[in-house]
């Protein structure tokens, strides 16, 4: 017959619990290096301090009071800064490598000699020669923040570019800085007034000690089919049916590569020429006179996709800080359950015999 001790079955307390561990660690202290290592795992962690199978015991508090020093710092690993050894895939030469979108208030000047502070996503990238593990991309950031104090211009942008090429032993490297663009619009007749914002973005390039800078932006306008403007007026004329031309919102995306010996050529120029080009701008103030004139505007300037392109490229052409320059031009129809889209191109630069497959999806203005 079993006999149970209650004593034995109760739940032992938290100071039988300590007296218990304090004699264990009493025996440890007195024990062979063969008791030890004979004994239980869990016992002979328990006695130690730490937990069972030797894990080292870490702390899970955070140490607030700790200072990374320069000695510190040596003994931390650097694996993007590694051996060739430790490349993995094919060690061949990568032609960009960086950061994209962080983001932080830039000052820009403006042409009536005013500035305006920004929200702008920047993106940094630099080559990698084949034999280089990576790099450290917050010396990008930090190159960056270095000038980003400064109003930027494009001198400014290829201080920051050299900074970081030069931090990160690079031979190429690019810069692209992208921001809305706020300009005040007067509307048609009622001489309303609100801010159009246009997408921007500044890109600066140098490949092989060949620096290029280029300005791109998204200008947002109506496009009047003429065909459809055509065959209304004609089932009007003919038939006495009222009929209505389609038109729709259309974006072209104009990418100018700027001389470096021409004056500068400001945001709002490029705005100006774009809408001398194809004056069917997008309205942001619109009573009914406006909405009557915009009307009467498109019925003036009907064009297709091929149009508008033709019609940018002439202004571009003449203006003399313009090198080479590429349009795509996107109009997002309502006739067709699909886009009409152009690509026209001048010089070398924006040449390609292929096009990223999202581009024209990209060309959509977000009211």
């Amino acid at each position: 017959m079993n006999v149970h001790n209650r004593e034995i079955d109760a739940r032992p307390g938290r100071e039988e619990a300590e007296r218990a561990l304090e004699i264990l660690r009493r025996w440890a202290d007195a024990a062979s290096e063969s008791d030890l290592a004979t004994a239980d795992p869990a016992l002979a962690a328990l006695v130690a301090g730490r937990p069972a199978g030797g894990y080292p015991a870490f702390s899970r508090a955070y140490p607030h009071g700790f200072q990374a020093d320069d000695a510190y710092k040596a003994t931390m690993p650097d694996l993007q800064n590694g051996p060739a050894s430790l490349i993995r895939g094919a060690k061949r030469p990568i032609q960009h490598v960086g950061i994209s979108n962080f983001r932080l208030p830039i000052r820009f000047h403006t042409r009536d000699n005013g500035d305006l502070t920004l929200e702008t996503s920047v993106t940094g990238t630099v080559s990698l020669e084949a034999e280089k593990k990576g790099i450290n991309m917050s010396r990008i950031m930090r190159s960056f923040y270095a000038h980003a104090e400064r109003t930027f211009s494009f001198e400014v942008i290829e201080a920051a570019l050299d900074s970081y090429k030069s931090d990160l032993d690079s031979f190429d490297a690019r810069i692209m800085m992208r921001f809305s663009f706020p300009m005040k619009v007067r509307s048609l007749r009622s001489g309303l007034e609100g801010f159009q914002y246009y997408d921007f973005a500044l890109e600066l390039v140098e490949q092989a000690g060949v620096v290029k800078k280029i300005m791109h932006m998204d200008y947002v306008y109506s496009s009047t089919c003429p065909c459809s403007l055509e065959l209304s007026e004609h089932a009007r004329r003919e038939r006495g049916q009222l009929a209505t031309p389609h038109s729709q919102r259309s974006v072209a995306r104009i990418s100018v590569v700027l001389d470096a010996d021409a004056p500068c050529l400001w945001f709002e120029d490029l705005i100006e020429l774009c809408r001398s080009a194809v004056p069917t701008e997008t309205q942001v103030m619109v009573k009914r006179e406006d909405e009557q004139a915009f009307a009467e505007l498109n019925a003036a300037h009907p064009i297709f996709v091929e149009d508008a392109a033709r019609l940018f490229c002439e202004a571009l052409e003449r203006d003399p800080r313009i090198g080479d320059f590429r349009v795509v031009a996107s109009h997002q129809e309502s006739l067709h359950s699909h886009d009409a889209v152009s690509v026209l191109t001048e010089g070398p630069t924006f040449a390609a015999e292929s096009l990223d497959p999202k581009l024209f999806a990209t060309l959509i203005h977000h009211g």
